[in-house]
């Protein structure tokens, strides 16, 4: 080969050094791709978590005291549930202290 030729595309796409740049490029994206992936699925079981904490606490204090808890303030108090106010809302409806209450968990919209 001569210095007045060019060499074949193909050839000179993928030398070693591109295609060493191309496969480090393409899992750094999986890679990312795999992350965003994870959170989402997070995120998304963050709400039944919320709501499974509710209903083991609200179980655990009428096996203890022999009464549903009368608001969600008695069981943050008593219980040590924590949880985001500022991105759930938690309906908790008490009707009487044998029965037990009507719990809902909605998401805040986060705009």
């Amino acid at each position: 080969m001569n210095r007045f030729s060019k060499p074949d595309l193909k050839k000179r796409i993928f030398t070693s050094k591109n295609l060493s740049i191309l496969v480090f490029v393409v899992i750094i994206i999986m890679f990312i791709a795999g992350v965003n992936t994870l959170s989402e699925g997070s995120l998304g079981n963050e709400k039944e978590m919320l709501e499974n904490a509710l209903n083991r606490d609200i179980v655990h204090c009428y096996a203890i005291e022999g009464i549903y808890p009368p608001s969600l303030g008695y069981i943050e108090k008593h219980y040590g549930l924590t949880y985001d106010h500022d991105k759930y809302i938690i309906s908790y409806e008490s009707i009487g202290s044998n029965i037990m209450p009507t719990v809902m968990v909605v998401e805040r919209n986060q705009e």
